[in-house]
């Protein structure tokens, strides 16, 4: 394992990337979920397993944190929802995002990028 500059382990062995999933910033989890929705609707496995993908695996969002998400978003009124099939021929709730939706997405985006402008600017990355 490689020691970081505090003497802790970094979970990698020395000169190996660390693999180790990350967690996702607080307020993330949302803005991940609905740009997930704008393409079809799906049901939470399904967005789980897309967001996984596209981070080519360094994100995974954990049922615990999925579905809590998925209904803070419904009361919100920026999903709906609807039992149907899923590929597995199971039943399966899916969801949809709203106009209300892609609208918040839109907010949640432009200040999701200033907030990663300004930590680029602390580190000097600009």
């Amino acid at each position: 394992m490689a020691r970081t500059p505090d003497g802790s382990q970094d979970g990698a062995p020395d000169g190996a990337p660390d693999t180790r999933k990350s967690e996702l910033l607080k307020g993330t989890l949302d803005m991940l979920v609905l740009q997930s929705l704008t393409l079809q609707p799906m049901h939470g496995y399904a967005i789980a397993q897309h967001i996984e993908r596209l981070s080519e695996d360094v994100l995974s969002i954990e049922q615990g944190s999925l579905y809590p998400a998925l209904e803070r978003l419904l009361k919100k009124g920026w999903v709906t929802s609807e039992w149907g099939e899923s590929p597995t021929g199971r039943q399966a709730r899916y969801y949809t995002i709203t106009a209300a939706g892609r609208r918040q997405l839109g907010e949640q985006i432009s200040s999701f990028d200033r907030v990663s402008l300004a930590i680029a600017r602390v580190l000097q990355r600009t």
